[in-house]
């Protein structure tokens, strides 16, 4: 009778647990269905005020959970057992080599190997497993790091653009789809003055880098240069804004959304008329922005150009063509004559006015879907957002490809980066705002609950870095802005 070697034998009862083991999963998903039903059934018959809506919610968010963990469990056994099978089986050849007079060194040596491969691959294996648990947990250390701090409301619509003043007094800017763009008091919350001189929705909001002058772009085919006096009022004790329940997320109906009327904005000093009014397009002007100096800006549009104008005489300079699709963003570099335009064309465009006899144009193709927004950061470094979920960070001296990608489960809009800190703050359609540096390592993200922050699509984001109060500010669909604090000294630590 012929007599098993010692590896065969390991590997037929390697074999039999994996068979008993493939059985008792049958038995544990025969059975979920079971408990999951028991399970429901004594949430009923809790005394709960949570909606059943709701309370169904939590029972399947915690059965996947448990599941989750259920499934690492069973695949911490699986390698338990491939290690007992692998240490049976160098010890059985351990044996046979010594009989061939190899030297024990030589045998520890492969021993080691082997077992160092399949570290690697049990560490490999749990990353894997774990990342979307701890993702998900991990917005509860980072709401002591990220606080919100002032809601800003009274637009009767969508907010799609926000920023933050340069000169003093510091305001907030607003540009919201019910053609108006409003000024704030970042402290109080109160609106300081509303712009009505534009008969589309008002698509972007941009300060004059040392005057009280702004710029917007509107529906109407047209951008505005007004100016703006405001006075401050006297800052007010702010509520506690971070009391909230817990970190669900439920599902809001129109009702439950800030009232358009709810600020007074309606009694706010009104400017009706701009200082000049730039009116070569011939689409919607979706974005503008002042060049470095403030002596000209720029416009993009869905007419697929970028107009570059002359604020003193309101003449245009340059038409910048080339993208094949419309325009959805346009960004000057704060230091330098740059310009960066996006498009739904999958491309953004750099285009340099630094000699004013040469406008070099470069392209950047490395998106898949339409391009939401391109930004400067300091440096010789670009950012892009776009529609394909990726974020993407640029070497301006190499477009062959990006030094850092960042993707997400969601479309990304209007991007903006904090330069000193340099951290990346990135809307999404998903009524997330996620927080990521340069190399793309995520850092937090912006709590969302049942009582703050967005409930429609995030549009854009603004940081203010030398604001004590407020660092960041971020508008969405749902007529409102929010003002965060975010300590930037314990993010950085956490990471």
């Amino acid at each position: 009778m012929p007599i098993e070697s010692g590896s065969c034998a390991s590997a037929r009862q390697a074999k039999q647990k994996r068979k008993s083991h493939s059985l008792s999963i049958r038995r544990t998903n025969s059975s979920e269905q079971e408990r999951a039903g028991l399970q429901r059934d004594m949430l009923e018959g809790q005394d709960s005020k949570l909606p059943s809506s709701v309370r169904n919610t939590l029972l399947e968010l915690f059965g996947q959970i448990e599941r989750e963990f259920e499934n690492l469990y069973i695949e911490n056994l699986e390698l338990r057992r491939e290690i007992d099978t692998l240490n049976e089986r160098l010890a059985a050849e351990g044996q046979t080599i010594d009989g061939a007079e190899l030297s024990k060194g030589q045998l520890k040596t492969k021993a080691s190997h082997s077992t160092s491969q399949l570290s690697q691959k049990l560490k490999t294996t749990y990353k894997a497993s774990t990342s979307k648990i701890v993702s998900s947990f991990k917005t509860t250390t980072s709401r002591a790091i990220c606080q919100l701090v002032k809601e800003y409301v009274g637009h009767r619509d969508g907010i799609w653009d926000v920023s933050v003043a340069k000169t003093q007094p510091v305001v907030l800017g607003t540009a919201s789809a019910d053609h108006t763009a409003l000024l704030w008091s970042i402290e109080t919350g109160k609106c300081l003055t509303k712009y009505v001189g534009h008969v589309g929705s008002v698509n972007s909001i941009k300060f004059h880098p040392t005057e009280q002058v702004a710029l917007t772009a509107s529906g109407d085919q047209t951008a505005h240069i007004w100016r703006y006096i405001v006075q401050l009022p006297t800052p007010q004790p702010t509520a506690d804004c971070n009391q909230v329940s817990g970190e669900d997320e439920v599902e809001f109906s129109d009702k439950d959304e800030p009232d358009g009327d709810g600020d007074g904005s309606s009694d706010c000093p009104t400017v009706r008329a701009p200082l000049t009014s730039l009116k070569s397009h011939q689409g919607v002007v979706i974005a503008a922005d002042w060049l470095v100096g403030g002596k000209q800006v720029v416009t993009a549009s869905w007419d697929r150009t970028a107009n570059l104008y002359d604020v003193e005489t309101s003449e245009l300079v340059h038409s910048l063509t080339g993208h094949d699709q419309e325009l959805t963003h346009c960004c000057t570099h704060p230091t330098q004559r740059l310009v960066v335009t996006s498009s739904r064309d999958t491309t953004f465009r750099l285009w340099d006015f630094r000699d004013p006899s040469i406008h070099s144009v470069n392209v950047f193709q490395g998106h898949t879907d339409t391009v939401t927004s391109a930004v400067f950061t300091v440096g010789d470094n670009v950012v892009s957002g776009s529609d394909d979920r990726t974020v993407k960070v640029w070497d301006l001296k190499n477009m062959r490809s990006p030094i850092a990608t960042i993707r997400t489960d969601s479309a990304v809009n209007r991007i903006s980066v904090c330069v000193g800190q340099r951290i990346i703050a990135l809307p999404h359609d998903n009524r997330q705002v996620r927080l990521f540096d340069m190399s793309g390592v995520r850092l937090a993200r912006l709590p969302r609950s049942n009582r703050q922050g967005h409930r429609r699509m995030v549009c854009c984001t603004a940081w203010s870095e030398d604001h004590p109060i407020c660092n960041l500010f971020t508008c969405g669909f749902d007529r409102q802005a929010i003002g965060w604090n975010i300590n930037i000294p314990a993010l950085l630590q956490e990471k």
